[in-house]
């Protein structure tokens, strides 16, 4: 009885020992590439902080001047600014809610196939393999007026003719910025539910049939909760890739008919307004925006990813 108390704390204390320099040796391993991505993504953060403090317009840099933060209160009192991130919240809310519900389809049809599976899964990820400017002249072409085929297919829906000039209005082009950036991007939603598809146990779903459950219950009660974490993260990835949308809008509208998006208006004021100080506070306001979604989507699932991964 003296001996198993003894052993007990000599065991548990090697165990914390082996804890402690295994931890040490992680952290030892891990620093070069934490100081290398401070170095690369900090100093570039920090730069346009400093940057966005001044008036300075890259054609006259000796008339830079210190203004604080009248920048920040010029874009937030413009009512483009505001208009942009209008843009751009309806952008990332369809485009996400479209996809989600196109990828889960998807990802149940890659999960469950037996023949053809590598065919069929090959098919699905296509469009995510072309690029993003390639796929943005494509829809650019299909919606023309002159050239495209969308007017044809769709001619016999009843707000849809032949002379649709897709790009001559706000909300059509829009609609086809949308429809671009769908097509691109659900096969990486997918992907990313598939993952979490696989994850979801076998042995649930048949106890769930053999107990009676319909296939609508099973999903809504064995796999979907099954699924929360890598839904949470599909959402996430897509929500903030699509939040700073800019190739399709470049590509398909260089922002007329007022489809602009934030990071378009960044583009504009950085690259073709040479205004390094208005850019430079409007890329802190995008950065900060991007902040804040990624916490209310992580807040919003309440998924504990150490649980998610079995570490407790």
């Amino acid at each position: 009885m003296t001996t198993a108390t003894a052993a007990r704390p000599v065991t548990a204390r090697r165990t914390t020992d082996r804890s402690a320099a295994e931890s040490r040796l992680a952290t030892k391993l891990v620093a070069p590439a934490v100081i290398l991505m401070l170095l690369v993504t900090a100093y570039p953060m920090l730069q346009a902080l400093y940057l966005s403090l001044f008036r300075y317009r890259l054609t006259t840099p000796g008339e830079r001047e210190f203004v604080g933060l009248n920048n920040y209160t010029t874009a937030l009192t413009d009512s483009l600014f505001w208009n942009d991130l209008f843009n751009t919240v309806v952008i990332m809310v369809v485009s996400v809610a479209v996809e989600l519900v196109i990828g889960f389809a998807f990802a149940m049809v890659m999960h469950k196939i037996i023949f053809g599976r590598g065919v069929m899964r090959t098919s699905i990820l296509i469009p995510y393999g072309i690029i993003t400017v390639v796929s943005a002249f494509a829809w650019q072409f299909a919606f023309s007026l002159n050239n495209g085929f969308v007017n044809g297919w769709l001619s016999w829906l009843p707000w849809i003719s032949p002379d649709t000039n897709w790009f001559g209005s706000h909300w059509p082009a829009m609609f086809a910025i949308i429809a671009s950036e769908i097509w691109k991007t659900t096969p990486f939603m997918s992907l990313l539910l598939l993952a979490g598809l696989s994850q979801v146990s076998e042995d649930m779903l048949e106890a769930a049939q053999v107990d009676g459950a319909t296939w609508f219950q099973r999903l809504y009660k064995v796999i979907l909760p099954n699924m929360r974490a890598a839904i949470m993260v599909a959402v996430l990835f897509r929500a903030l890739d699509a939040f700073r949308i800019f190739d399709n809008i470049f590509v398909m509208t260089k922002g007329a008919q007022k489809t602009e998006s934030s990071s378009f208006l960044t583009y504009r004021q950085v690259i073709e307004q040479f205004q390094l100080g208005m850019g430079s506070a409007l890329s802190v306001l995008l950065f900060l925006s991007v902040l804040i979604l990624a916490f209310g989507i992580v807040k919003l699932f309440r998924v504990d990813l150490a649980q998610a991964r079995g570490e407790s």
